[in-house]
């Protein structure tokens, strides 16, 4: 299945700009969302803070940080668990695999229900972000 979605942001939201567009094909996002790799050091930073991200709901190897989630899967071994592609679309919209899922939609905007009002129009996590914690969740291979 080959899915493309340009999603914009709501207008009049503030800093809201165009998402970038993606094409979802099966079960992964095989292109970058900016056209280039991200970088493992600042998504590790994107994923352990606790802010808004990865850490309240997974653990992972991160000895330093007390009290990491297990209300869903941990993050060791993600790498091997998972292509760039597959890790993407996770980030970006884990109800297009699993409607069900408790995990937030990362970078869409669209359909979304139940959304703070800080939130609204805005994805949580810009596209440089997703491609960051793509870059470093594939290096989890153990």
């Amino acid at each position: 299945m080959i899915l493309t979605l340009a999603v914009l942001a709501a207008p009049g939201v503030v800093r809201a700009q165009a998402l970038q567009s993606y094409t979802i094909v099966g079960d992964a996002i095989p292109t970058s969302l900016t056209g280039q790799a991200g970088d493992p050091a600042r998504g590790r930073a994107v994923v352990t803070n606790r802010q808004n991200t990865c850490i309240l709901c997974h653990s992972g190897p991160f000895p330093e940080l007390k009290f990491q989630g297990d209300l869903a899967p941990g993050l060791n071994g993600s790498g091997n668990r998972w292509s760039e592609g597959q890790l993407r679309l996770r980030l970006v919209d884990a109800a297009s695999l699993n409607p069900a899922t408790i995990m937030p939609s990362y970078y869409r905007v669209d359909g979304l229900q139940r959304v703070g009002n800080a939130w609204r129009g805005k994805p949580i996590l810009s596209a440089e972000q997703i491609e960051d914690v793509v870059a470093y969740l594939g290096t989890l291979r153990e």
